[in-house]
């Protein structure tokens, strides 16, 4: 009879498992910075004019929802689906035609910059060249760098009788409508004040570039990450917000 050896002191059951072993990484958060003097200030005065924030039903009858009107009508209208297949049947004027109007019915665009938009897209070729550009725009496969420079090199091409066609609130207004949760509505004057008195340094030229428009969203995060806990739901919150800040519709 083989005897039997006796069992080791330190058995498998007594080893601590390997995951007990080492120490568990301990995640920790970078604290935010609080925000700026003068992003309270900017707080308080949206407050001032809308105590309901976001949700005030003043804010949304005089900022919102007819922004937000047009971007439903675009999306009944001109859908991704719906877009590509007027694209494919060669129907440019069509679309061209529906995106002039669903604009046309907000105050986004100054008049000139409408008659100069009705102008520029009159023809065939002017109406090919921004319906297919736009599209590339909204749902193309490149990169937003990319997308936005094409876009902005499309509209500089565009025929043109007497205003100029390239401007910061033309090459902005259908991205903004269309995709709002993506795309910032630009109007120079207001926001780069907005941007002023919010201690923000927006570098600006007349001509719109891919690296400004950059800025400008970087500068439209660091007020949505400021005010968060007003729970802004898109760009047309932010472009709002801003809005209140820059223009003299609304006096401190």
């Amino acid at each position: 009879m083989t005897k039997a050896l006796p069992r080791s002191r330190t058995s498998a059951r007594s080893l601590p498992r390997p995951s007990a072993r080492r120490k568990r990484a301990i995640k920790t958060s970078t604290p935010r910075k609080a925000p700026s003097r003068q992003a309270l200030q900017a707080r308080r005065k949206f407050l001032q004019h809308f105590p309901g924030g976001f949700r005030d039903e003043t804010y949304l009858d005089w900022e919102r929802s007819y922004k937000w009107d047009a971007h439903k009508k675009w999306d009944a209208a001109l859908n991704q689906a719906t877009f590509e297949g007027l694209i494919k049947a060669g129907k440019f004027e069509v679309i061209a035609a529906i995106a002039t109007r669903i604009e046309s019915r907000t105050n986004l665009l100054f008049s000139f910059e409408k008659m100069a938009l009705r102008d520029a897209v009159r023809s065939p070729a002017g109406a090919q060249a921004f319906a297919t550009a736009l599209f590339d725009l909204l749902h193309g496969d490149e990169s937003l760098e990319l997308r936005f420079s094409s876009w902005v090199a499309a509209v500089s091409r565009l025929p043109r009788r007497q205003t100029r066609v390239l401007t910061w609130p033309l090459v902005t207004v259908f991205g903004f409508i269309a995709q709002p949760a993506t795309h910032f509505f630009f109007k120079p004057m207001v926001t780069r004040e907005a941007a002023r008195r919010y201690g923000a340094d927006l570098p600006y030229a007349s001509r719109p570039s891919w690296p400004l428009y950059r800025d400008l969203l970087a500068f439209v995060r660091k007020v949505r990450s400021d005010i968060s806990d007003l729970k802004p739901r898109d760009m047309i919150d932010l472009q709002s917000f801003l809005w209140v800040q820059g223009s003299d519709e609304y006096p401190d």
